[in-house]
């Protein structure tokens, strides 16, 4: 981030309300030059949040159309995996021993994180682990190629992407970062935890202290991001996360939950045939779900950490993959 902070000092107009990003470069003319829609997004951008105009079509004119991203948002889903197939993609044992050195090697600012926003901190390596294998895996796309493509190119989600956009040129201000190197995902998720562009403005935060927010190589601050997304969005510290349930009689499948939120009561399930923890209160609202295992249907009861995590992927196998490889860190790790 030196570099890309050196730049910043070279255009210090940039930072000012009245400019954005100082005298750009001489650019050669690219996908965007002409476009009607780029440039009603950059009058908003200058009107409601004091870009200047002439700076941000500068930028814009460096601006890529990705064909390559539309391809990949455009391709017929793949067919859902059951779990017998999803988990052995997330619990390897190459991620839990890079994991295990991930954790030691940041333990001291995993247990800060930890006691600051209540999270456990094999719960924070595991979202890394399974996002980005601990960095090796965030993406190769500018950010602003991404967001624009998907922004002006993909009619089914312009809005989303838009929105994006002006979230990420709001933090490139704020952070005093050259938008036009930033990486990430082709979708623009960025960083070592995946952030939106507005997640990242809504949750990451200067966990080192140094002035700056950098998620893309600062695992201090990657941490505390992402205990931090947790904690705010309803993450309860000491408290469990799911509970494997038994269940009999021919009505157990109808305490399943439509959709991920926790719908369902402990004692609604009871009634219908399930049976699990005995600490769980009977008023206590879960997500029920059934996975296809290796051994046959598994019966859970997503707590409300376990909806927690499913902010951050809104799928429940995907909350099980990272609530299991949690517990696999800790195994491997030999910490009770």
């Amino acid at each position: 981030m030196q570099a890309v902070r050196g730049w910043v000092a070279r255009w210090v107009p940039w930072i000012g309300a009245m400019s954005l990003f100082g005298a750009i470069q001489q650019a050669h003319a690219g996908d965007y030059d002409g476009s009607p829609q780029v440039a009603e997004f950059v009058a908003e951008m200058t009107r409601d949040y004091g870009f200047a105009g002439e700076q941000l079509m500068g930028v814009f004119s460096e601006v890529q159309r990705k064909q390559a991203i539309l391809d990949a948002i455009s391709r017929p889903a793949e067919r859902v995996k059951p779990w017998k197939d999803y988990r052995p993609m997330f619990i390897t044992d190459a991620r839990i021993a890079r994991g295990v050195d991930f954790w030691r090697q940041h333990e001291a600012v995993l247990a800060r994180a930890e006691q600051e926003y209540g999270v456990p901190a094999q719960y924070i390596v595991a979202i890394i682990g399974v996002e980005t294998f601990f960095g090796r895996n965030t993406g190769n796309y500018r950010v602003i190629d991404a967001l624009s493509t998907l922004g002006f190119d993909y009619p089914p989600r312009a809005e989303f992407f838009r929105k994006e956009l002006r979230e990420f040129l709001l933090l490139a201000r704020e952070e005093q970062l050259d938008p036009l190197t930033l990486k990430g995902s082709y979708a623009g998720a960025m960083g070592l935890p995946q952030f939106m562009p507005s997640s990242f403005r809504n949750y990451a935060v200067d966990f080192d202290g140094d002035g700056h927010i950098n998620i893309w190589n600062n695992p201090d601050d990657a941490i505390g991001s992402v205990a931090s997304y947790f904690k705010r969005h309803g993450w309860v510290a000491a408290e469990p996360v799911v509970s494997r349930a038994q269940v009999r009689g021919e009505r157990a499948d109808e305490g399943l939950t439509s959709g991920i939120e926790p719908v369902k009561t402990v004692a609604q399930l009871r009634a219908l045939g399930w049976s699990g923890d005995d600490a769980l209160r009977d008023d206590q609202p879960v997500t029920a779900f059934r996975l296809e295992g290796e051994n046959g249907p598994e019966y859970w009861m997503g707590l409300k950490n376990f909806y927690a995590i499913t902010r951050y992927n809104r799928s429940v196998m995907y909350a099980m993959a990272v609530h299991q490889l949690s517990e696999q860190l800790v195994l491997a790790r030999g910490v009770k």
